[in-house]
């Protein structure tokens, strides 16, 4: 008996296998998307903000900051929250609020000034002079407190600011001088860490004049009778002026220093040497880029009364340019007789002309290129008769393309009678500043310069000390001794007189000290030993 097997009609299906695959899809659609009848739940957060406290209610996935915009809490800059603000929320949590400030306190402290003892051999030993009175400084301290919902939880110092600079006390102590007193005719002065200081009669005869230690010693010269110093005193920091020039009457010693009201003088201010009651000066203007200033290269006088006021005034010579380099400014210098006035500038050197009130050159000087923030202006001298000029003059060099560069120094004379410019010593160096002997009754004139050891680098070089006649013979190295150091550049200064007896002295200084020299015998003596002294002037 066989079975027989009934095959379906095409296109038809039966009932229960349309069952079975609904059943599968049904299936399938849950395992991809879950039940699609749940409901989800929303979540309850509570959130602390100091006193306040929030409920409400996120839903599942939410992060902090968005619970916090929900209750329209705003944070500040320092405020912080716990758990961060990135954090998820998936179940019920509570959010702290932490509020951060932060607070400044300011506090002074006096910060006490330091004593020093100078020892000076200028006073008599066991003598002592407050050369500077102490002055306490004040500090501020800023201390920052950091406080979270208003208990501090930090404290620290910010930063510390000096209101008012501590000034040291600076009490000098006079010590028994090692060196023989030497009579000295006029009066000669100096200028020692910033004092100044007067020696008359003899040089252990040593009188305070200025102890305020503000003397900057751009302008530091006696007068011509000896009577009046004119020096230059640092300005106040944060005046916006670099000096100013004062006044002090040295036959009497119970007035103070007079100011003259006349600010930012560098180069130049001196006596009309037929009238010492007229001072010429030339001013700049300050800058806050090197050098520190911008020179006028003007020239201006004031009369002063015997009280040192100032009775006139006049502009002589306008500001200009200056020429090559003249922002660094111009140097001046009066003849023996009063009847001219020299300038030199780092590209000319000639004659101030009153009547047109200008400067006529008399030596186009081939200016120096220092490659810095400094300029070189030729050294100046006058004979004693005043018809012939001693110029430092700058040569072309045959080695070089770049002249201005050149290291050929050389002193040559200029006749004022027939314009005509001389050759007198070769290879001096730049800073030979030669200085010609005053007229001694009938005895021979000399010029003393100062000659670079190393001529090629003579800005850097140590100097001799030289002497010569006037027509450049007769040459005498005399000082220092051979294998010693040199001198630093300066200006030298001849004795005024000759008292009877007396050698023709020199005085300069060396190793921070005054030392006098016999010109003719080149026997020296130290004069000071503190070694301090930055200028001199003799008259």
């Amino acid at each position: 008996m066989r079975t027989a097997h009934i095959k379906p009609k095409p296109g038809s299906s039966h009932p229960w296998l349309m069952l079975i695959l609904l059943v599968l899809i049904c299936l399938t659609l849950t395992a991809c998307s879950g039940n699609p009848l749940a409901t989800v739940e929303p979540i309850s957060v509570t959130i602390q903000d100091l006193q306040e406290v929030h409920q409400l209610t996120v839903p599942a996935g939410s992060n902090v900051q968005s619970a916090l915009d929900k209750a329209e809490i705003v944070l500040r800059e320092l405020d912080r929250v716990e758990p961060p603000t990135y954090t998820v929320i998936d179940e019920t949590i509570a959010i702290q609020v932490i509020r951060v400030t932060e607070e400044f306190e300011v506090e002074e402290k006096v910060m006490p000034y330091l004593r020093q003892t100078v020892r000076n051999e200028s006073l008599a030993e066991g003598e002592q002079l407050l050369v500077q009175p102490g002055v306490n400084g004040l500090q501020q301290l800023t201390y920052r407190s950091v406080l979270e919902n208003g208990i501090e939880t930090s404290r620290s110092l910010f930063k510390t600011t000096i209101s008012v600079e501590p000034q040291s006390e600076i009490i000098m102590i006079g010590v028994q001088s090692p060196f023989k007193p030497i009579e000295i005719p006029g009066r000669m002065v100096y200028l020692t860490a910033g004092n100044a200081w007067l020696i008359e009669d003899d040089t252990g005869t040593r009188i305070p004049l200025i102890t305020s230690g503000d003397l900057d010693g751009r302008i530091f010269n006696l007068s011509p009778d000896g009577k009046w110093l004119l020096f230059t005193r640092l300005a106040e920091e944060g005046s916006g002026i670099i000096n100013s020039l004062w006044l002090l009457n040295l036959d009497n010693r119970d007035t103070e220093p007079e100011n003259l009201q006349i600010d930012n003088v560098i180069h130049f201010a001196d006596w009309a040497p037929n009238t010492p009651q007229m001072i010429f000066y030339s001013t700049v203007e300050p800058r806050s880029t090197a050098p520190g200033w911008q020179a006028n290269n003007n020239l201006l006088s004031v009369v002063i009364g015997s009280d040192g006021l100032i009775l006139s005034q006049e502009e002589v010579v306008e500001p200009n340019s200056g020429g090559i380099y003249g922002w660094w400014g111009t140097h001046f210098l009066w003849a023996p007789d009063g009847s001219q006035l020299a300038y030199a500038r780092p590209d000319s050197v000639g004659l101030v002309d009153f009547e047109n009130n200008n400067y006529y050159p008399l030596v186009d000087i081939l200016p120096f290129q220092t490659r810095s923030d400094w300029a070189w202006v030729p050294g100046l001298s006058w004979s004693a008769d005043s018809q012939l000029l001693y110029v430092v003059t700058h040569e072309k060099s045959t080695d070089s393309t770049n002249h201005e560069a050149s290291p050929i120094f050389n002193l040559s004379t200029v006749s004022l009678s027939t314009l005509k410019v001389f050759p007198l010593v070769q290879q001096v160096g730049m800073f030979a500043q030669p200085q010609f002997s005053p007229a001694f009754q009938s005895e021979p004139l000399r010029l003393a310069y100062l000659e670079a050891i190393f001529p090629e680098q003579s800005d850097t070089s140590h100097y001799r000390l030289i002497t010569i006649d006037q027509d450049g013979s007769n040459r005498k190295e005399i000082f220092p001794a051979e294998g010693s150091l040199g001198l630093e550049p300066q200006v030298v200064a001849w004795s005024p007189s000759r008292l009877n007896g007396q050698p023709r002295y020199l005085g300069y200084i060396y190793q921070g000290n005054i030392w006098l020299i016999d010109s003719e015998t080149a026997k020296f003596q130290q004069v000071t030993g503190d070694g301090l002294i930055s200028r001199m002037d003799w008259q």
